[in-house]
């Protein structure tokens, strides 16, 4: 009797040991299961044991005459150097007991479990049935009792299962698994300045050109949690918790998660040149992100909005517009006149990250990119509107390598194909090297290819580690139009950051030589500089950045090859053929934040006014066999028309989980061109405007 009670209790104490397992567990490692993960060791451990014993087991003979049916009972210890031990075994025959004795004795050292890091006893207990069961046989068995045959059920409305109750019992709070997960940190220049010098610490081995980052890459660096629980604020309830802290749905199970938000972008303002009322903007929508397991996140955001906006701004628009004069919203897309000027337009974009191991990720959406560490980019910026793309982001030792490839449209009327828009491709390399703690170089290929000959899609271009230059001169000089680029950022101490650009999109050796300034030597470069917490004011960020490229550059002499897409350029929106000189401050203080930024440039358009029909390289849809010379080319050649802007604006951030803010902007702007043509008109402009926005993407204005 004592021992029937002892057996009882020790068997309940296995039944805890092995069942509660916290977070500072790990259960024992049977050999063979060391590559599952934690939370499955468990089933691992007792699945391969009793296989052992199934295979190893030898009925005595007595056993077998007797046709006994029934079980074994044992309780066995495994200790801190792995070792099983049998405290106690139950059996009807004695040769039963010693059978049991000597499988345990024989199976193999397996790895003790551990608690809190440290190792430790495990106890479990087990049960043998006679005749044996292929445990294998016990699985299939139960996979088939777990299917519903409901044409037995009396009751329909009955539950024949528990499936939906555990998945909804499943559900746990949300961690914020967004902030270590492989989606993007939206990119907004306002929004990036916040982790910047975390970025660009010395000794730190980030790679900050290539945008928008995702979120497990700056984690690193900046804690994303930490401050959002510093902005906390309100009460507990559930409307004060979604409006002030957190996402309005927040879902999180086992192995998945995801989010819900509206999204708004509600303004209304003034532009003082301007024949109508006032500009507004109307945009409603939905965003949504989430994880599937460790490695696979996804995010989709869908707009639907209607606009008008400043008098300069809506006539770019207009003067963007695609086959059957539908306008294009820079930086959105393709529209539809809305009542008295306005515009709708439509737009959704949306991408898959998948990360197969830790130096690896790959994303296939649709969306926009960023190469540089400056506000604007020679290499590839964000003033277009959204394309389909497919990147590759390969990360290890001192090298950030980022693929891009992606399927773009020209739009323009002269170059459809029976009224549809002709695509074409473009594929990019980056390569970023942190040479030393201070420096970083990195080098840029990009090439543009159309669907001549019905080549679709070049497979040439798909290799990740081959030279563009070069398989463009392979295929023929007019089947693409490569571009070559360097970069350097050089961390002069944690407070100020030196970078720059160089593109090059043709080199003729003589030519540059000759020293005519011939319109081959089309380049262009980039100057900056970053000081951080500026004149010891935490928080506050000052920059610098001077952009110049040569007339010519990013055009080609087709047609179709122009470094654009949906007729905007898919580096700096002025195109080429200018100076700029731009002046940024930010400054974020809690929820506060304020930007003043400052544009001083020089452009050169054409006349086109019958007289003068010329190209003088700003225009980068037009072919150069146009051009006004060969040679005696000069930035600013052409209509010259200086150009000022200015953009002064703060606001307050209302939910930092979905970056929803309060806003205000006020835009002063003066263009004054030697003569006034549609593509440059002497304008002075002022323009205010308020509103409420989920800042989730650039809006840029001073084009």
């Amino acid at each position: 009797m004592k021992n029937r009670f002892l057996l009882v209790f020790l068997f309940v104490f296995g039944f805890i040991t092995a069942q509660e397992v916290s977070s500072f567990e790990k259960s024992p490692v049977f050999p063979e299961c060391e590559s599952q993960p934690i939370d499955e060791l468990k089933v691992c451990f007792n699945n391969k044991i009793n296989a052992f014993i199934f295979k190893e087991f030898k009925v005595p003979q007595i056993v077998n005459d007797d046709s006994y049916k029934g079980e074994i009972k044992v309780l066995f210890e495994v200790d801190k150097e792995g070792e099983i031990s049998v405290l106690y075994i139950d059996a009807v025959y004695d040769e039963l007991k010693e059978e049991t004795k000597r499988i345990f004795d024989s199976l193999p050292k397996i790895t003790p479990g551990t608690y809190n890091g440290k190792p430790t006893f495990y106890q479990y207990s087990l049960g043998i049935k006679i005749p044996l069961i292929d445990p294998s046989e016990i699985q299939t068995q139960q996979a088939k009792a777990k299917t519903i045959d409901l044409s037995t059920a009396a009751n329909l409305n009955a539950d024949v299962s528990d499936e939906y109750k555990n998945v909804k019992d499943s559900i746990v709070k949300y961690e914020k698994l967004e902030y270590s997960s492989q989606l993007n940190i939206p990119f907004t220049h306002n929004y990036y300045s916040r982790f910047d010098q975390e970025m660009n610490g010395l000794g730190t081995n980030s790679h900050t050109a290539a945008k928008p980052f995702t979120y497990d890459e700056v984690s690193a660096y900046y804690d994303f949690k930490a401050e959002k629980e510093a902005l906390v604020k309100g009460s507990e309830s559930w409307w004060s918790r979604k409006l002030w802290n957190e996402h309005l749905v927040e879902v999180q199970g086992k192995d998945y998660w995801f989010t819900v938000d509206p999204i708004f972008d509600l303004q209304v303002g003034k532009d003082t040149e301007a024949d109508f009322s006032s500009t507004y903007n109307n945009t409603r929508g939905i965003f949504i992100q989430g994880g599937l397991g460790k490695k696979f996140n996804f995010t989709t955001s869908i707009y639907e909005s209607q606009g008008r906006f400043a008098q300069y701004f809506n006539e770019y628009a207009v003067s963007l517009s695609a086959e059957g004069n539908e306008p294009i919203v820079p930086g959105r897309g393709l529209s539809k006149l809305f009542k008295d000027g306005g515009f709708d337009y439509p737009v959704a974009e949306a991408y898959l990250s998948y990360s197969p191991a830790k130096f690896i990720n790959v994303q296939f959406g649709h969306g926009k990119n960023f190469i540089g560490d400056g506000y604007r980019s020679l290499f590839q910026g964000d003033a277009t509107s959204p394309y389909p793309f497919l990147k590759l982001n390969t990360k290890f030792w001192k090298i950030k390598y980022t693929n891009t490839w992606m399927w773009l449209r020209d739009v323009r009327p002269e170059v459809t194909e029976d009224g549809a828009f002709l695509t074409k491709y473009m594929a990019n390399h980056y390569l970023s090297w942190n040479v030393t703690k201070r420096l970083n170089i990195g080098l840029f290929e990009s090439v543009l290819w159309a669907n001549d000959n019905d080549r679709g899609f070049d497979i040439n271009y798909l290799n990740p580690v081959i030279f563009y230059r070069a398989i463009e001169f392979s295929t023929g000089q007019d089947a693409g139009n490569a571009i070559l680029g360097a970069s350097a950022k050089y961390k002069w101490n944690n407070k100020v950051n030196l970078y720059g650009q160089f593109i090059l999109d043709e080199f003729a050796i003589n030519d540059v030589t000759a020293g005519d300034k011939s319109w081959r030597n089309k380049f262009g470069y980039q100057l900056g500089v970053k000081y951080f917490d500026a004149f010891k004011v935490d928080n506050l960020l000052l920059q610098f950045e001077y952009n110049r490229v040569r007339p010519y550059t990013y055009s080609h002499n087709s047609i179709v090859l122009n470094y654009a897409h949906n007729n905007q350029p898919m580096a700096h929106l002025w195109g080429a053929n200018f100076s700029e000189a731009i002046l940024i401050g930010r400054y974020n203080y809690k929820r506060w934040f304020g930007d003043a930024k400052f544009i001083l440039g020089k452009r050169g358009f054409d006349f086109n006014d019958g007289t003068d029909n010329f190209n003088y390289g700003s225009n980068i849809y037009r072919t150069e066999v146009d051009r006004n010379a060969n040679s005696g080319i000069t930035v600013g050649q052409g209509n010259t028309t200086n150009v000022f802007q200015a953009d002064l604006g703060g606001g307050y951030v209302i939910n930092p989980a979905t970056n929803m803010r309060l806003f205000t902007n006020i835009t002063f702007r003066n263009y004054n061109p030697e003569a006034d043509t549609a593509a440059a008109l002497n304008t002075s402009t002022t323009w205010f405007t308020v509103g409420v926005r989920t800042d989730l993407f650039n809006w840029y204005n001073d084009f």
